[in-house]
């Protein structure tokens, strides 16, 4: 990491805790002064406190009572419930104060019996929702990020109430707030909540069709569209800057409201405490900032508090709440918009990289506004992709930032080399246009040469005394603010704050200055009308603003890390072009010959004194070091290639250098020689040398020389001196990854059939494998798209190298190849994509990372699983039987149709009978009809068997007795009972007939009726069926009355065939058209907290039906 970088990210961290301490302090004075609280003062006051007190604060009491605070808060808001859940037992540790009437009242329809059912601490939640919504939240709960399959669909056992299940994990236990679903919308499961990314689609393709370079566009764009999917009032866009003040940046509203546009304001009017939160919690709703906030009961035997941070129902804290309400919002939701560090070093980043809060989106309403989890889940998304592109918008920025500044630093050495260092400042272009400033000014031998806005040359003179009494040790300052720093003159400056200095000798410095941050900042949304003038005592918007001119008066904006890195190469390319044109003053003919006279040599005996020298160096030296003669005679091997070869220093001299090189590079090491006896030295010959003793086994040695001919006095070439280096285990690893290599190519690159489509992405999603199974099926050769990236030129919707058929395939492709980067198991998905000739390939997809030998991850392997020809017949088929299943479901669609046309007119025949004067036996008669015709609607609105069969269908409750359902079913099986002579009994108590009870009658009649139906179809003719129930209580719910039903359907004969019975009792794949109708009755009645069985015996068989029902009282009629 750059030093630069360090230390921005270290003074970022100290502002971050001094902040904290800031807000803690401001926070407390709100709570203490209520009504009264002066907001600027407090604002004012912070800020002067934090300059003053520079060292980092101390954790005190304010500060420690503030976070427990911030963390611990038990208060959430009314317009759902929260229920804390042990995870081991499943047993409630904490719930909202208004959890047992929104999970547990029943319906006001229906006569309250007995009292509700209470949530508690030690509550079971199992006995709270449906046995479908039970499995649901078992199953979610057993997932290890369970927030991925928010949210759980749940229904209430009493109520029947639809609910949204929030689920997140904390120490030990699980926290699940239930948001109501509203009585107009399409509940989305848990499987279904990517669904929910639909609701933003067309935002999401809105933004990915802008051009880039514009992040203004980019912001208005994001408001407008989430303007029009919310439906708030007002929708703005805030950037936090580097001090993490902030400012609103894109901005839409209703019309009538007041413009933000252009507002800064300081960082306490966000604090970090909850910016730490929205890093945590991406989305916050407020429906109603008036609405009282409802208290978090927690077991008192839990030893710590619990944390509701993640909540999305934690209630807004009080300060807030005030904010909102002085500016006329009743409701807000707000999503925060997270991006890469900037500061994040490149070389050693992790894959997962630092991320920061760049700004919000912030929607304000007028009035109380619920916003349903999906379409906040939706909001959240289209956060991210937002989030994605200002990533991109501020690269883009970095770097056309950067690429200026180098030309700039290119132009100015320019001028530096025809004026030293004049040019920089009597040219263009000069200092000035390196950074952003509003002036600059250059000392050099005790002149001041200004530019811009800039302080008068015996100002400049003060602040060079300043720093040399301040900072003798600093060779520069940077600083927002001259007056925080601690110069005494600052305040009389004109216009000048900020500064950035560097020394370029010991008494030449270059100063760059920037005016007040106030004079920079436009706001467009001042009041100008006679008369109207802001309150700086209210927390407001326009409040914030005068803090923030308030805070910023003598202060400009900060000096980015990159300027600063810019400024310090200014830095020292001018001390070495200073140093240079001093040195060009010299007399260097002088300095050389006065050091020629002084340099005596005694002969020979100093000559001896340098061989003598430079033999111990070269036997001595680290590195391989070997010399022949003319006659190719060893005549010098150093220490260090002894110990390489095994081969001693007595053994090697004397010996030819071809004896002791491998065959194989005997011809290089000649031609190597015969060149430097001509004096045509060679550089990096490598040939392999042999190896002795201790060291054969290991092998001939591999290394890289440099000739070097040695000369005589004369000039004549007497022989040959390599100097060596041992590549030996470079050249091991290059030959084992040669071979790796090549065994990798052969396999993913062989034409063999038996190897499948592969393809490969690196790091940054660019294709970099594409091997020839894959260029036989898309028709594309490796050299098209090797280098491209793989989503969205390679595979895509539009002019995309293979087409896919849809935006949903896109994304599928795109969730799984994340998912593959971060996972430790490979990705599977069905995949299809348009080869170039247009021929649709239907195929498996799997995608694993690939990882380097550190572990880091450098890219993605995908493989592409075809159909055999077999299983392609059989997919033939399948569709075959598909259409046929289709034109089934036609047929099906039209007689249901059509059945319900005479149906309506046999129900308004029936109620223009009931408005005719009847008798009791005819009423009884219409209302039986009413019954049955009520359970043929039901039946042909049954559109989802598999809500059914898988159980997550719910019921509709209502009131009824036994009597009423009994004579309905009953009355459907008479005309084939008479035709067949079977006497049918109803063996029923009155007391139990007329029992009120309450459940779903329409289906529990369907069942009945079914089970009647076929008992009287297995009944020979002239037999017997006989209808028989009782209810007992069920003791262990006396709260809710619960009651179990059980009803027997006796018939003699023979019984049901096994084979139907198998059927009821198997899986609705199995079943034929008559078993259908038994595997569904029976499923009713599981839903129902029911089952049947078949009692076969002697001469006589039954049907014995037990289902759950809450009982209402008795009624005699």
């Amino acid at each position: 990491m750059s030093t630069s970088t360090s230390s921005g990210r270290s003074k970022h961290s100290a502002r971050v805790i001094q902040q904290t301490t800031v807000d803690a302090k401001l926070h407390a004075d709100f709570e203490k002064s209520g009504e009264s609280f002066d907001y600027s003062s407090s604002v004012h006051v912070s800020s002067t406190a934090e300059v003053v007190n520079r060292d980092p604060p101390r954790s005190d009491k304010v500060t420690t009572t503030y976070l427990h605070h911030i963390q611990k808060c038990k208060l959430i808001q009314p317009f759902g419930c929260l229920l804390a859940i042990d995870e081991k037992t499943f047993r409630v540790i904490a719930y909202s104060e208004n959890a047992a009437e929104m999970l547990t009242a029943v319906n006001q329809t229906v006569p309250p019996v007995g009292e509700s059912p209470v949530i508690g601490i030690g509550t079971d939640v199992r006995t709270v929702f449906s046995g479908p919504s039970v499995n649901a939240l078992f199953k979610a709960l057993k997932f290890g990020e369970v927030s991925l399959l928010n949210p759980i669909l749940v229904h209430c056992k009493t109520s029947g109430k639809p609910f949204y299940a929030i689920i997140h994990r904390v120490t030990g236990s699980l926290i699940i707030d239930f948001e109501p679903v509203m009585p107009n919308e399409a509940p989305t499961t848990a499987s279904g909540s990517l669904q929910s990314y639909k609701y933003a689609g067309k935002a999401i393709a809105r933004l990915q069709s802008l051009p880039s370079g514009s992040i203004e566009r980019l912001c208005d764009t994001m408001v407008q569209e989430v303007f029009e999917l919310t439906g708030y009032d007002r929708v703005m866009a805030y950037k936090f800057h580097d001090d993490d003040h902030g400012e609103v940046v894109a901005e839409i509203t209703k019309p009538g409201l007041e413009p933000y546009l252009g507002l800064h304001y300081p960082a306490t009017d966000l604090p970090q405490a909850a910016r730490f939160l929205f890093m945590k919690n991406k989305v916050r709703m407020i429906c109603d900032s008036r609405a009282k906030s409802v208290k978090v009961v927690q077991d008192k035997k839990l030893k710590f508090d619990l944390t509701f941070c993640g909540s999305t129902l934690r209630a807004a804290h009080s300060c807030h709440l005030q904010y909102m309400k002085n500016m006329t919002s009743i409701a807000s939701l707000v999503m925060a918009v997270v991006i890469n560090d900037a500061d994040e070093d490149c070389e050693n980043s992790s894959p997962q990289k630092r991320k920061r809060l760049w700004g919000l989106v912030v929607c304000h309403h007028t009035s109380p506004r619920f916003i349903p989890f999906p379409l906040r889940y939706a909001c959240e998304f289209l956060a991210q992709v937002f989030a994605t592109h200002v990533n991109k918008e501020l690269e883009l920025e970095k770097r056309i930032l950067e690429k200026n500044i180098l030309r700039t630093q290119t132009l100015l050495c320019d001028l530096l080399m025809r004026d030293v260092p004049f040019g920089i400042v009597s040219q263009s272009p000069n200092i000035m246009d390196l950074v952003k400033c509003d002036g600059a000014s250059l000392l050099y031998k005790n002149k001041v040469y200004r530019m811009g806005v800039s302080p008068t040359g015996s100002q400049i003179h003060d602040i060079v005394s300043w720093l040399y009494e301040y900072h003798m040790d600093s060779t520069g300052l940077s600083t927002d603010s001259l007056c925080d720093a601690g110069y005494p003159g600052a305040l009389a400056l004109p216009d000048v704050c900020g500064m950035a200095s560097v020394r370029i000798t010991e008494k030449d410095i270059l100063f760059w200055f920037r005016c007040g941050t106030a004079s920079e900042v436009r706001w467009g949304g001042a009041k100008h009308e006679k008369g109207e003038t802001d309150d700086g005592k209210r927390m407001h918007p326009r409040s914030s603003f005068k803090a923030f001119l308030e805070v910023v008066k003598n202060r400009s904006f900060p000096w980015k890390e990159f300027e600063l890195d810019a400024i310090h190469s200014l830095q020292l390319i001018l001390r070495n072009a200073l140093k240079e044109n001093e040195a060009a003053g010299l007399n260097y003919t002088k300095v050389i010959q006065d050091g020629f006279y002084e340099l005596k040599l005694d002969g020979m005996q100093e000559l001896q004194s340098v061989t003598s020298e430079m033999v111990r160096l070269i036997e001595t030296a680290s590195v391989p070091i070997l010399a022949v003669d003319v006659d190719g005679l060893i005549n010098g091997w150093n220490t260090k290639i002894a110990e390489l070869t095994g081969l001693t220093v007595e053994e090697a001299i004397g010996r030819h250098i071809l004896t002791l090189v491998e065959d194989s590079s005997v011809d290089t090491v000649q031609k190597m020689l015969n060149l430097a006896m001509q004096g045509k030295e060679e550089i990096g010959v490598r040939f392999e040398i042999k190896a002795y003793g201790s060291k054969k086994e290991t092998g001939p040695i591999t290394i890289v020389v440099n000739a070097c001919s040695s000369m005589d006095v004369n000039g004549n070439v007497v022989g040959v001196c390599c100097i060596a280096h041992d590549i030996t285990y470079q050249k091991t690893i290059t030959d084992k990854f040669t071979r790796i290599e090549a065994d990798y190519n052969a396999v993913v690159h062989s034409p063999n059939p038996l190897i499948p489509p592969i393809f490969g992405t690196d790091e940054f999603g660019c294709c970099s494998e594409w091997n020839q199974a894959m260029t036989d099926l898309s028709g594309l050769s490796r050299e098209q798209v090797i280098g491209k990236m793989l989503l969205g030129e390679v595979f895509g919707t539009c002019g995309a190298c293979c087409r896919l058929s849809n935006q949903e395939t896109y994304i599928n492709i795109s969730i799984v190849l994340n998912k593959a980067m971060i996972s430790q198991e490979a990705e599977k998905i069905s995949f299809g994509f348009y080869a170039k000739s247009e021929k649709y390939v239907d195929c498996v997809l799997c995608a694993s990372k690939r990882v380097d030998s550190e572990g880091t991850v450098t890219g993605i392997f995908c493989f592409l699983q075809l159909p055999s020809r077999d299983l392609e017949q059989a997919i033939h088929f399948q569709r075959l039987n598909e259409q046929i299943a289709d034109k089934r479901l036609k047929t099906l669609a039209y007689v249901r149709r059509q059945v319900k046309n005479p149906l309506s007119g046999i129900i308004f025949s029936r109620k223009m009978m009931e408005e005719t004067e009847l008798g009791d036996e005819q009423k009884e008669l219409l209302h039986t009809s009413a019954l049955c015709q009520q359970q043929l609607n039901k039946v042909l609105d049954d559109t989802d068997l598999d809500g059914i069969v898988d159980g997550y269908m719910e019921l509709e409750m209502a009131e009824f007795t036994l009597q009423q359902i009994l004579g309905a079913s009953m009355s459907q099986v008479m005309t084939k009972s008479k035709e067949m002579g079977i006497q049918m009994m109803n063996n029923i108590a009155e007391d139990t007939s007329f029992e009120k009870l309450y459940g779903d009658s329409v289906r529990l009649q369907q069942v009945l009726a079914e089970f009647l139906s076929l008992s009287v179809s297995c009944t020979p003719p002239g037999g017997i069926l006989i209808i028989a129930a009782s209810l007992t209580e069920n003791r262990l719910e006396r709260l809710a009355q619960l009651v179990n039903l059980e009803l027997r359907i006796t018939h003699t004969g023979d019984g049901v065939p096994e084979e139907l019975l198998r059927q009821m009792f198997g899986s609705i794949s199995d079943a034929t058209e008559e078993g259908i109708s038994l595997v569904i009755s029976r499923n009713l009645l599981k839903i129902m907290d029911g089952d049947v069985q078949y009692l076969r015996e002697t001469e006589r068989s039954s049907f014995i039906i037990n289902v759950e029902l809450t009982s209402a009282g008795t009624k005699k009629t």
